[in-house]
C-alpha cells in the first residue's frame, strides 16, 4: 500500500488556498501557513447532492481547529461547483477543493491526506455525516492517551426517507476480534503517522479497503480505543452496495488475508492464496473455507441482512402511514362547490 503519487498522472487538477481564508488553510508546499490540528478529507465521486450535508456536519463541530479538503474524484456531476459554492459561502473556514481523474475512494483519500498537514486525520465520505462533538470527543482521547493511535465510535445508520436513525453499537477494540470481523468504521480519527507508516489505503482494492487499513495498523503495532457513542452517521442508500459487499465478502477477505500473512493462521493463508490463484469458485465453497473465515462471513452476512430488513420494514410502515394520512385528509376536505 502506498500513498497517491504526485505528478500529472494522479496529482490534483485543481488546488489552492480558500479565498479570503486564514493562511493555515493549505499545506506548506502552497506557502499558506501553519497546519490545523485535524485534517478532514472528503472524497466525492458523483455525490454532489450529498456533499453539502457532509460539509455542514464538519462546519458544526464544537472543536474549531480543523481543515477540510474535498477531493473531487473525477465526478461527472456538479461536485466541483457544489464544493466551490460551499467554499465561497464560508470564507472564514479552512476548506479546499482538489480535483483528480477518477481513481477510486482509496486513491482519493490518499491524495487528500497527502495534501494536508494536520496532526490527526479523519476520513469522511461525501454521503455521510459526523455529530457536532465527533472531533472534540475523539481528539481528547488522542491528546490524553499517547498509547492510542486510533479512535473509533459507534455508528448511527440513517436513510433519505426521514425515518429515525438506528444506532449500531460496536464492541471495544480488540486486535483478535478485528481479524475476525470489521469492528471499526472507516470514519475514525487517527494520528498522521499511522497513515504514513502503513503507506496509505490500498488503491487496488474496490471494497474492504478500510478493514485492510485497520489490519495493517494492528500489524504495525498501532492500537485503537472505541467510544461507545454514535458520533458517526452512515447513510444507507439501499442501492445494492451492501448486497454486493455480502456477495463478494469471501473474496475480499482472501485478499486481506493474503496481504497480511503474519496476522493469520497458515491454513487461512493457504486458502486465501488459493482463491487468489484463480481457483476462486472451488475455494469459496463452504466445505473448503476455513472455519474462522466462514464464521466471519456468516456474521457479516447476518448483520447486513438484519440492518436491511429492519430498514425496509420501517420504510414500508412509513409509506403506509403516509397513504393513510393522505386518505384521511382527502376525506376531511370540504367538497368544492
Amino acid at each position: 500500500m502506498t500513498s497517491a503519487p504526485s505528478g500529472p498522472e494522479r496529482g490534483p487538477l485543481e488546488a489552492g488556498c480558500l479565498p479570503g481564508a486564514a493562511a493555515s488553510s493549505a499545506s506548506p508546499s502552497e506557502g499558506c501557513g501553519s497546519p490545523a490540528l485535524v485534517s478532514v478529507v472528503i472524497p466525492c465521486h458523483d455525490y454532489g447532492h450529498y456533499l453539502p450535508q457532509a460539509v455542514h456536519s464538519v462546519l458544526a463541530q464544537t472543536h474549531p481547529d480543523w481543515e477540510l479538503v474535498v477531493v473531487d474524484d473525477g465526478s461527472t456531476d456538479d461536485t466541483a461547483a457544489v464544493a466551490r459554492s460551499l467554499i465561497a459561502d464560508h470564507p472564514d473556514r479552512r476548506i479546499r477543493l482538489l480535483r483528480q481523474a477518477n481513481a477510486g475512494v482509496s486513491a482519493a483519500r490518499n491524495a487528500g491526506i497527502a495534501a494536508t498537514t494536520g496532526r490527526y486525520v479523519l476520513p469522511l465520505d461525501a454521503d455521510d455525516v459526523i455529530a457536532p462533538t465527533m472531533l472534540e470527543r475523539t481528539v481528547a482521547v488522542l491528546d490524553q492517551r499517547p498509547d492510542i493511535a486510533i479512535v473509533s465510535t459507534d455508528v448511527s445508520v440513517f436513510t433519505d426517507d426521514g425515518l429515525p436513525a438506528q444506532a449500531l453499537q460496536l464492541p471495544a477494540y480488540d486486535k483478535d476480534l478485528l481479524l475476525r470481523r470489521l469492528i471499526m468504521f472507516y470514519c475514525s480519527l487517527y494520528r498522521r503517522e499511522v497513515w504514513q507508516t502503513v503507506g496509505g489505503y490500498a488503491e487496488d482494492m474496490r471494497a474492504g479497503e478500510d478493514w485492510d487499513f485497520w489490519i495493517a495498523c494492528a500489524e504495525r503495532g498501532f492500537t485503537a480505543h472505541h467510544l461507545h457513542d454514535a458520533l458517526f452517521g452512515a447513510r444507507n442508500k439501499d442501492d445494492g452496495l451492501h448486497v454486493e459487499a455480502a456477495e463478494n465478502d469471501l473474496a475480499v477477505r482472501a485478499r486481506i488475508v493474503a496481504g497480511h500473512p503474519t496476522m493469520f493462521k497458515p491454513v487461512t493463508l493457504a486458502w486465501a492464496q488459493a482463491v487468489l490463484a484463480q481457483d476462486e469458485r472451488e475455494c469459496l465453497a463452504d466445505d473448503r473455507v476455513p472455519d474462522d473465515i466462514l464464521t466471519r462471513a456468516a456474521d457479516m452476512d447476518q448483520f447486513l441482512r438484519v440492518v436491511m430488513t429492519l430498514q425496509r420494514s420501517a420504510r414500508l410502515q412509513h409509506r403506509h402511514i403516509q397513504r393513510l394520512e393522505r386518505a384521511l385528509a382527502e376525506r376531511n376536505d370540504p367538497v368544492p362547490v
